[in-house]
């Protein structure tokens, strides 16, 4: 069937206009908090006449607080964002109505932060609504900030568009943008805080969702902090420390460490048992009158592993632009640090290094240690680490920073005598939740030269690098 035509021309599509109008009215409340009337009046009867609740166009409303009143819609918006697409092309444009309305209210509270002081209420419902933006994208809520299901980055999210109408843009490339811009949010928020008295009483502490914002903010000022204010920074610093650890962990395990020693007999436990193997070798017992197999010997799979002892040496800059990098690494310096026959040292410094190795298997424990903020002499770590590569050909020193550095020249001199040593040296720009970081451009085009180029990105890329050379 054609389309209806006024004088020969197509009419207005009402669905088409009923979107414009819950976008003009989402871009007018991103850029002016101001109430624009006639957009608002218009947008109230658009919601009201598709069936979804007016407390979608309230800016004081969370996300949260509509689901609870409204849990149909919660479905809704899971993947709200990354809508599948018809099988015969055909846009329907009543659902794209339906899902702006939706996705308006997640952007708008999300993006649309205000201004003054913030309360730990305030913080907590932001990171609820962010949540329910990176579900709207196909995220894990917390997984493009990074923390809790966390380190995911979005990967894995498919990149099938908006459904928003016009182009489908390719949220593969759009998603690890968001993540960046999602902690920078966050971490306004967390700064208009008075952190301080929100730590010193319990009941709003209990509030506070740890994100690495907040953590930042935590391991800057622990050092002002004492009694209950202490003891509740470090509580939330701690349950941070065990969720990332614990994704960390999953990852870092579903390599096997070695190849199989099949010079060491199996033990001969049930966990062992490969019962494929010996229901095989014993088919010859068969006895088909009395419809049993008799088993004459057991099989067991061999579990040993030949490994050679290696040396982990984990240097992390310390200063305040690489908080992110500094707590992955710490957590992944000691998930390695309990594998069999890994020897893991860490080293933090800003313009004086410290050597951390003594807590390298306790994460909380080492950035309790660590003072974020000052300039960078990467030289002075070096004077550390040298020392403990006495095996190069068994040794991996990770190297963590952006690489601005004041003694340039003499502390890469440094590095290229490590990798021409025979230790393998990987450098790394970026390795936070979200994959976004800076490198000094002169370390990046160094390192390309000397065979090593530096990785920057998503922490899983780190952790595959150093499964290859451990197994």
């Amino acid at each position: 069937m054609s389309e209806p035509t006024i004088g020969g021309t197509p009419a207005p599509d009402p669905d088409e206009n009923r979107r414009q109008v819950l976008y003009w009215r989402l871009l007018a409340r991103l850029f002016d908090p101001e109430e624009q009337a006639s957009l608002e009046s218009a947008s109230l009867a658009v919601v009201e006449d598709i069936g979804l609740p007016p407390a979608l166009l309230d800016p004081q409303a969370s996300v949260d607080s509509v689901v609870q009143r409204h849990p149909e819609l919660a479905a809704e918006f899971d993947g709200l964002m990354t809508p599948e697409p018809d099988e015969d092309g055909a846009r329907d444009r009543a659902a794209e109505v339906r899902r702006a309305a939706l996705a308006s209210k997640v952007l708008l509270n999300v993006f649309a932060s205000g201004s003054g002081t913030v309360t730990a209420e305030q913080l907590a419902r932001w990171q609820s609504d962010a949540g329910w933006l990176e579900r709207a994208l196909g995220c894990r809520p917390g997984e493009l900030r990074g923390g809790g299901n966390r380190a995911g980055g979005g990967q894995g999210v498919s990149p099938t568009g908006t459904g928003f109408g016009g182009p489908t843009p390719d949220l593969s490339r759009l998603i690890p943008e968001i993540g960046p811009e999602l902690g920078s949010i966050e971490a306004g928020l967390v700064k208009r805080m008075h952190l301080r008295e929100v730590l010193a009483d319990p009941a709003l502490a209990s509030r506070l969702t740890p994100s690495m914002s907040l953590i930042e903010q935590l391991l800057r000022d622990k050092n002002n902090l004492s009694g209950v204010a202490l003891a509740n920074a470090k509580a939330l610093i701690r349950r941070y420390v065990d969720e990332v650890t614990e994704v960390l962990r999953t990852q870092v395990e579903k390599a096997t460490v070695g190849e199989l020693d099949r010079s060491v007999p199996p033990k001969r436990v049930y966990r062992n048992l490969d019962l494929d193997r010996t229901i095989w070798k014993n088919l010859t017992n068969w006895d088909p009158e009395e419809e049993r197999l008799y088993v004459d010997r057991l099989y067991y799979r061999h579990t040993s592993r030949k490994t050679t002892p290696q040396r982990l040496i984990v240097v992390v800059d310390q200063s305040g632009s690489m908080v992110d990098s500094m707590v992955n690494c710490t957590i992944l310096a000691s998930i390695f640090a309990g594998l069999p026959k890994v020897d893991v040292h860490l080293i933090a410094y800003d313009t004086q290094a410290l050597d951390l190795t003594p807590w390298a298997h306790d994460p909380f424990e080492t950035l309790l240690r660590t003072k974020l903020g000052g300039g960078t002499d990467g030289t002075v770590a070096m004077a550390l680490a040298q020392p403990k590569i006495a095996e190069p050909r068994n040794t991996v020193v990770v190297w963590i920073s952006d690489f601005y550095e004041w003694r340039t020249d003499e502390l890469f001199e440094s590095m290229a005598a490590v990798h021409r040593s025979g230790a393998k040296f990987i450098p790394v720009g970026s390795v936070t939740s979200s994959g976004r970081g800076s490198v000094n451009p002169w370390f990046r085009e160094k390192f390309k030269d000397l065979g090593t180029p530096v990785i920057s990105g998503h922490i899983k890329k780190l952790v595959h690098e150093l499964k290859t050379f451990l197994t």
